[in-house]
């Protein structure tokens, strides 16, 4: 599976989605690759870090270039191999994931059945609705296996 989404959270869906799909995967079995450029990593202070960043806008520069030109930040649950990343790869133009804009959520499914053309899951991901009914659900399945009356 693969989701495309807001860096921030892809690691927290990866998660979620290797748990539902039957893994036991923690938040640190899942490498998210770094925006920050290495030499910025040992920084002593936010001052340094932001004296020092300019000298990094160039190489941000392409990188922004490729993604928007060519693929996407993405999180990929691997179920065969036991396994979940968040990382940046790379789409032809026409591939769902680079279609997607603002808030929304997309899945590819690729499976037996799917292999050839994944299925595509696409929806509004964020917003204080789709949160807060989210959240809603969990806690009543966690009421029902807790034994609350159905």
């Amino acid at each position: 599976m693969e989701i495309q989404h807001h860096e921030a959270v892809l690691d927290l869906q990866v998660i979620i989605l290797a748990r539902e799909s039957g893994l036991k995967l923690e938040l640190s079995n899942i490498p998210v690759e770094s925006l920050v450029p290495e030499p910025l990593r040992g920084c002593a202070s936010a001052q340094e870090f932001m004296q020092e960043l300019p000298k990094f806008d160039q190489e941000f520069t392409k990188k922004q270039e490729d993604a928007e030109m060519l693929g996407k930040y993405v999180g990929v649950v691997d179920v065969t191999n036991k396994k979940g990343v968040v990382e940046l790869r790379r789409y032809k133009k026409d591939h769902p994931f680079a279609q997607l804009f603002g808030l929304d959520n997309i899945i590819a499914f690729t499976t037996r059945r799917y292999q050839d053309q994944p299925l595509i899951v696409h929806g509004p991901g964020d917003g204080a609705q789709v949160t807060a009914g989210g959240i809603f659900c969990d806690i009543l399945r966690l009421a029902l296996y807790l034994g609350a009356p159905s």
